[in-house]
């Protein structure tokens, strides 16, 4: 799998300390646009997994993350680099917002 499935536990490990950048796709299993952006983000992460760490982030079972990151609808795609957000998409836009995102921080 492409798309690392992740808890608060390893957060800071895997996003904030990551020397590539990161893209977060934050969402829930009951979310209709969230399954709709799912393979989608997987083929995307196929093709950039040398360059880009492509992990979730299920918001039911990690409030504390989406809430220090002010998510407040979903999904929410955060790309990270250095520890820090450069850019984020909320909703589900397509295949072309999650290239942008990620060449913002390539």
């Amino acid at each position: 799998m492409a798309i690392i499935p992740l808890t608060r536990d390893k957060f800071d490990a895997t996003v904030l300390k990551s020397e590539k950048p990161v893209m977060v796709d934050f969402s829930a299993d009951w979310c209709g646009p969230c399954k709709m952006a799912e393979p989608i983000i997987e083929k995307i992460a196929e093709n950039y997994q040398d360059k880009v760490v492509f992990v979730k982030i299920n918001v039911d079972e990690n409030h504390d993350i989406a809430a220090k990151f002010q998510v407040m609808s979903i999904p929410t795609t955060i790309l990270f680099k250095n520890g820090k957000e450069v850019d984020r998409t909320i909703g589900f836009s397509g295949p072309a917002a999650f290239e942008a995102l990620i060449k913002k921080g390539l």
